[in-house]
């Protein structure tokens, strides 16, 4: 692809992306749906989870402006787990993804883009130590005043690699982070490990999207 060419950092989503999500959530909310919904449930709720996201990331915003983030650590790690998103001691990279990282190091600059705090940004490069060290720059929720889908945390962490956002892909499986890198001038490629779905990950205005994240070497032209 053409716009690859173009492409000198990476910046990688967390949630869906570079960790698998808990699906647990969608699986009690599909029971609940299921009398009404029947077979159409599970779909469903992992619609409705997934639509809550923007909702869910003005709430930590503001959380973050009263200053009650860090002392809210259990009801934020609540939170995302009805959102379907793993607390920090829970989580799991998404298979694939430690040996894709190990490719695409050295060929760009990689980052990372989360509307997680600084506290499980942290606590994710310390459970993975050997990943850890290949990321420049991380931006998570109290680097910037809104959060994505609204272009700040992209262009954010551009500017802290120094580089437009032209110059940058942002990798994550939802809408959101689609339309963040978008906004930004970014280019954005969807993953189908998370909660999105290729239709509304297209409609965004994805330049790919691929089945997992694992397979972002082969869409950058990486043989080895």
């Amino acid at each position: 692809m053409e716009w690859t060419q173009h492409v000198e950092a990476i910046l990688f989503d967390m949630d869906g992306t570079l960790i698998d999500t808990d699906d647990q959530a969608v699986a009690r909310l599909a029971r609940r749906l299921r009398p009404l919904l029947g077979a159409r449930a599970p779909r469903m709720a992992r619609w409705l989870l997934m639509r809550a996201e923007t909702p869910g990331n003005a709430l930590m915003t503001l959380l973050d402006a009263l200053g009650l983030d860090e002392p809210l650590m259990d009801f934020t790690d609540r939170l995302r787990r009805r959102r379907g998103l793993a607390p920090a001691h829970e989580f799991h990279l998404v298979p694939g993804v430690a040996e894709m990282l190990a490719q695409v190091n050295g060929r760009y600059r990689l980052a990372i883009v989360t509307t997680r705090s600084r506290y499980h940004i942290d606590r994710f490069l310390e459970q993975f130590p050997a990943v850890a060290p290949f990321f420049e720059v991380t931006c998570g929720l109290q680097d910037t005043y809104r959060l994505k889908p609204h272009p700040a945390p992209v262009r954010k962490a551009a500017q802290r690699l120094g580089l437009p956002p032209s110059k940058c892909v942002m990798v994550g499986d939802t809408r959101v982070d689609i339309l963040s890198a978008r906004r930004a001038g970014a280019y954005g490629v969807g993953v189908l490990c998370g909660f999105g779905e290729q239709w509304e990950l297209e409609r965004a205005g994805a330049q790919a999207v691929l089945h997992s994240t694992a397979e972002l070497g082969r869409l950058l032209g990486i043989d080895d």
